[in-house]
């Protein structure tokens, strides 16, 4: 015969009291008595009961909003990856009355920043996915949520503060250190005299440095092992792609030596064209993320290797994780989830 399900009913039978005394100890709202109380844990403890919290919170028909903040989207690049997971991440709890909502800036403008986040404060979230590309602004943001008790999680990277709830996304010191690795993988210290790094020009003020971990593990990395190498940096401008090629020209006309190449972004297909114009069979290239455009760089030759991640996984979890939190006040057991870092080349990208 089938076993015959236990309700709240039963509980409240065994107990003595009334349901509704049941639905109060069970998410500790209103007054009980002690003596109550402890006749419902005892009926639960006996009967085996599990309630069903998500039932029992869509009963109250109360709404949620899980907000996320994050740089226009461009078609093909890097964040229109993390939007993607945001979106599937809704879909997944859209059931349990918890709604998604998507607040975009520029990326190159704190101001835009700053607006965004007062939108998004007004729409009274329950939790919050945060890209903290402006690291005062994003301050400011989070100093908000903390006073207002919701809970927000880092994608991408995140700020070395002590109270956000989770973070998705790579290690960004570890990456730049395995990035110097590869790059210089097998070379003696005297092979490795210049590298050059490609760097994208970003807001006016200075306040946006999303990479500047994944450096520190890269310089790191090459200061203990080549410490006679110079690190030369090249700005291009991607709001500008007419300006990047000459940029490079004249970058790479006073440094014929640059053998090592590295981004450390998602846009090292922004120099591919010039790299496949200028081939060099000694030239170790390296970049970071599968996006469309840098696997087709990787498969032509121009990129030697992506160190790449599944981008998507960050925010569909951090969604995951805030829903856990917002409808059973569960914590997880880390704070930190590492994306794998992937290490892709020509041989094996068909399979990722």
């Amino acid at each position: 015969m089938e076993e015959k399900k236990i309700t709240i009913f039963d509980v409240a039978a065994k107990a003595g009291v009334s349901k509704g005394t049941v639905d109060r100890v069970l998410h500790n709202r209103g007054e009980v008595s002690r003596r109550s109380a402890e006749k419902v844990r005892k009926a639960i403890e006996e009967l085996n009961y599990e309630p069903n919290f998500y039932a029992s919170l869509l009963a109250t028909r109360k709404n949620h909003v899980i907000a996320c903040i994050l740089p226009d989207i461009v078609a093909g690049e890097y964040w229109e990856k993390i939007r993607d997971g945001f979106v599937a991440g809704g879909e997944a709890v859209s059931n349990l009355n918890i709604v998604t909502r998507i607040f975009h800036y520029d990326q190159y403008d704190a101001d835009s920043f700053a607006k965004a986040c007062a939108e998004l404060l007004a729409s009274n979230p329950s939790g919050v996915v945060i890209a903290p590309l402006f690291k005062s602004g994003t301050m400011n943001l989070v100093a908000e949520l903390r006073a207002r008790d919701i809970p927000y999680v880092y994608v991408d990277t995140k700020l070395e503060e002590g109270d956000y709830f989770a973070y998705y996304g790579m290690p960004m010191y570890k990456s730049g250190y395995l990035c110097a690795a590869l790059l210089t993988e097998r070379c003696r210290e005297e092979q490795v005299k210049d590298i050059a790094v490609v760097r994208i020009h970003r807001d006016k003020s200075r306040q946006s440095d999303p990479t500047i971990n994944r450096r520190a593990g890269f310089n790191d990395f090459i200061d203990e092992n080549f410490p006679e190498c110079n690190v030369n940096n090249v700005f291009i401008d991607p709001a500008h792609p007419e300006t990047i090629e000459p940029t490079l020209e004249a970058f790479f006309a006073k440094g014929p030596q640059y053998k090592y190449v590295v981004m450390f972004n998602s846009r090292i297909h922004l120099i591919a064209d010039f790299l496949a114009k200028h081939p060099d069979q000694e030239r170790r290239v390296i970049g970071f993320d599968n996006l469309d455009a840098n696997v087709e760089a990787l498969r032509q030759g121009s990129v030697g290797v992506l160190i790449a991640q599944h981008t998507e996984d960050q925010s569909r979890q951090a969604v995951s994780v805030l829903a856990d939190c917002i409808l059973m006040h569960k914590v997880p057991a880390n704070r930190d989830f590492y994306m794998h870092m992937d290490i892709l080349t020509r041989l094996n990208v068909e399979n990722y």
